[in-house]
């Protein structure tokens, strides 16, 4: 059964000043987001997700990541995923439409990314806060591009739907001055080759 996809949606945003001070190359961030029929919903108890994971996860890491590469073409540096199940479902249904391979690598392989995608999952109603973190694509210790965006869905999800986003940045956040893990590392003693600090 193909996945059901009620909308899309992009949101851009763009920073030309922060703190009172002009940003000399203005950042995006940029959100990709579908709202889909959840599959799993009204089944009672489903053991086996895979089967459904497996089918649409998929389409919807390409469709969420063509409409990034529209906007954003080759400048992406950030990104990240978020998703939301309504209210009829289970957080796993949320995690799992975004925690698969068969998603998250249409975008990672689409940027050339080596980090992992930052996420967050969670349920609610309509116009459940979304977030989704970023960090770099290929440094997960560059601090000037851990970021959050921020919007809701003023409709979705319906207790039967899943939101699923995808996130990306071009550039850092705005005027970027706290350093980043290999500054802090290198001040600890500790091996700047390991940026998780463990």
């Amino acid at each position: 059964m193909s996945i059901e996809i009620r909308r899309t949606l992009t949101l851009v945003q763009t920073t030309y000043e922060e703190g009172g001070k002009a940003v000399p190359v203005p950042t995006k961030l940029v959100s990709a987001i579908a709202i889909v029929k959840n599959p799993w919903f009204c089944r009672g108890w489903v053991e086996n997700l895979r089967p459904e994971i497996q089918e649409h996860g998929p389409v919807l890491g390409k469709v969420l990541t063509d409409l990034l590469l529209e906007i954003c073409g080759d400048k992406i540096e950030g990104c990240g995923k978020a998703s939301i199940v309504g209210m009829g479902g289970e957080i796993e249904h949320a995690q799992a439409m975004t925690h698969t391979l068969h998603f998250g690598n249409q975008f990672r392989e689409a940027v050339n990314a080596k980090s992992y995608l930052a996420f967050t999952n969670t349920r609610g109603g309509a116009g459940t806060s979304l977030m989704i973190p970023l960090m770099h694509k290929d440094d997960v210790g560059m601090r000037s591009h851990y970021q959050t965006i921020h919007t809701t869905v003023p409709d979705a999800p319906a207790d039967d739907e899943i939101l699923i986003a995808l996130g990306a940045s071009i550039g850092g956040h705005p005027l970027h001055r706290i350093g980043n893990r290999y500054d802090d590392l290198r001040d600890m003693g500790r091996d700047v080759d390991n940026p998780a600090g463990v």
